[in-house]
């Protein structure tokens, strides 16, 4: 048995909030008691609150959940400044999580001591390991370096998917759960073992155009050279006078040359002709200038479904995830809430879903592939054991 029950509230108030969410699930478990669950809320709700009263109906609940920048779900779409909960139950998928502090001043011990804690409480061998998904502080740590430090302990053939936890576009402070506790700088994570089965999709509707060139000096998240000319000076020639942007992002070629996935520009200096992007990138990469419309980011949700539901190795999936940037937002404005509609063309409109929008995105670029860090893409995980 595997069952997953979604609740979400756009009540205003935290009590009233998670009062609805409450009442919304224990309708659908129908008496049957959760192992675990993750919650998306927006950044004002009193956080510490909520996890009290989920706490006081599920005493025994593994948890995990994150602050957003909008929420979706199969009960009310597409929302801002609401709270969504999502329950597992199964007698056959175990579920453990864990959280590591302090990840800003030590990412692999942060990773090393998540992994740790997950797998104290498990009856299975990390060999039996599923899945893994994490809801990390993307703004006081690397993305890149997070899921690095996981792939180290995991190994780099286990699924790793999530996002990095929001702050409603105010860059300021994000908070992490983990069971009643509310954290920042943190790295939280899900671990599923047995015979779970999943998939993956992942779109972004961006098309790299022009020719395809290197990165001949970086470091970190800052692009200086690409073809050894100032990484400006390769923006203008495609943009002209316009400066870098979320509109713009770069496309960085996997290793075949065939796959690749999105670094977002967020900042740029004149006097030294570089460019700020939100997650790492590798001197010596290959990189292309990309270009979309809004049109195209909605299609990429529906194709980004597609792909999942095309690679899902069962009959049919039970539960569905969704982790969007927060860029994809801010560009469509008012059609933000088209975005689930495209998603939710291709399933049932019972699947249990729900996601959030995110400051950067994780998850394998392909099936069987390692897992990546992504800027401005919609990602599309499908759960279930049939």
């Amino acid at each position: 048995m595997f069952k997953v029950v979604v609740g979400h509230s756009n009540d205003p108030d935290s009590v009233e909030a998670v009062a609805e969410v409450l009442e919304q699930c224990l309708e659908s478990l129908a008496e049957i008691t959760p192992q675990a669950g993750i919650l998306f809320a927006a950044v004002d709700f009193e956080h510490s609150l909520i996890l009290q009263e989920i706490y006081a109906q599920f005493p025994d609940l593994e948890l995990i959940g994150g602050t957003t920048d909008g929420e979706i779900s199969s009960v009310l779409d597409f929302q801002q400044d609401s709270l969504t909960l999502m329950l597992f139950c199964s007698d056959e998928i175990e579920f453990c999580a864990g959280v590591g502090t302090q990840a800003s001043q030590d990412s692999l011990a942060a990773a090393q001591a998540a992994i740790k804690q997950a797998t104290s409480k498990s009856k299975q061998k990390i060999s039996l390991i599923s899945l893994c998904i994490t809801l990390p502080d993307g703004l006081t740590s690397s993305g890149v370096t997070i899921i690095k430090a996981l792939k180290q302990e995991l190994g780099s053939n286990l699924p790793i998917v999530g996002g990095l936890t929001a702050d409603g576009g105010k860059y300021h402070k994000t908070y992490q759960f983990y069971n009643q506790e509310v954290l920042s700088d943190s790295i939280p994570i899900m671990l599923f073992s047995g015979d779970l089965l999943i998939s993956c999709g992942v779109n972004s509707g961006w098309n790299p155009i022009g020719k395809k060139s290197t990165i001949t000096k970086a470091e970190k998240n800052i692009i200086y050279e690409i073809d050894h000319q100032p990484a400006l000076d390769f923006y203008q020639h495609y943009l002209g006078d316009l400066s870098p942007s979320i509109e713009y992002p770069l496309a960085v070629f996997e290793p075949d040359n065939k796959h690749f996935y999105m670094r977002a520009p967020i900042s740029h200096d004149a006097t030294q002709g570089s460019i700020t992007f939100f997650g790492d990138l590798l001197q010596g990469a290959m990189v292309q200038m990309t270009e979309g419309n809004c049109d195209g980011i909605l299609n990429s949700a529906e194709l980004s479904m597609q792909e999942a539901l095309n690679d899902y190795p069962g009959t049919h999936p039970d539960a569905a995830l969704f982790f969007s940037c927060t860029a994809r937002r801010q560009i469509l404005s008012s059609r933000a809430e088209e975005e689930y509609k495209f998603a939710k063309k291709h399933f049932n409109a019972a699947l249990p879903s729900c996601g959030f929008y995110t400051y950067g995105e994780i998850a394998p670029l392909e099936s069987h592939g390692s897992t990546l860090f992504h800027n401005e893409t919609f990602i599309t995980l499908l759960l279930g054991t049939k």
